[in-house]
């Protein structure tokens, strides 16, 4: 997962690219202005109702990424954090780090003890399996 900063950056750069498809698409699908003694006869009316779709998607792609914008800028530390503080968390984080490390060792101690016990019991059974084998076999003499 990207940091903070990255990810404001990617929406920031998302946001420019809905605003220049936006614009791009408007200038597609624009009617022509009328002007006074140049009026053109026939119906607009499908290139403006699939306009009006193109207008409800990017209002609600852009308003979208704004959210997401304030929503990451708010998440930013603040500048009033000052370098105890930022020293505090990082020794609580290298804690809790530590203590994940210990849990973590456990598990896999305990899981290499699994594995032993597993690898006697096939080896156990697969002697097994053999001996009988070898006992209900007819002797050749």
């Amino acid at each position: 997962m990207a940091d903070r900063l990255t990810q404001l950056q990617d929406t920031v750069n998302q946001q420019a690219e809905h605003f220049c498809n936006s614009i791009g698409i408007l200038q597609q699908c624009s009617v022509p202005s009328k002007f006074p003694g140049f009026e053109r006869t026939g119906s607009q009316t499908p290139q403006q109702n699939q306009q009006e779709d193109y207008a409800q998607l990017f209002s609600t792609l852009i308003s979208r990424c704004a959210k997401d914008i304030d929503t990451l800028i708010e998440s930013l530390p603040s500048e009033e954090s000052s370098i105890e503080q930022q020293v505090q968390a990082l020794k609580r984080l290298e804690i809790e780090n530590q203590d994940s490390a210990e849990k973590l060792e456990e598990v896999v101690r305990k899981g290499e003890m699994l594995l032993e016990k597993i690898q006697a019991a096939l080896s156990d059974i697969a002697q097994s399996q053999l001996d009988m084998q070898y006992s209900s076999s007819p002797k050749k003499q």
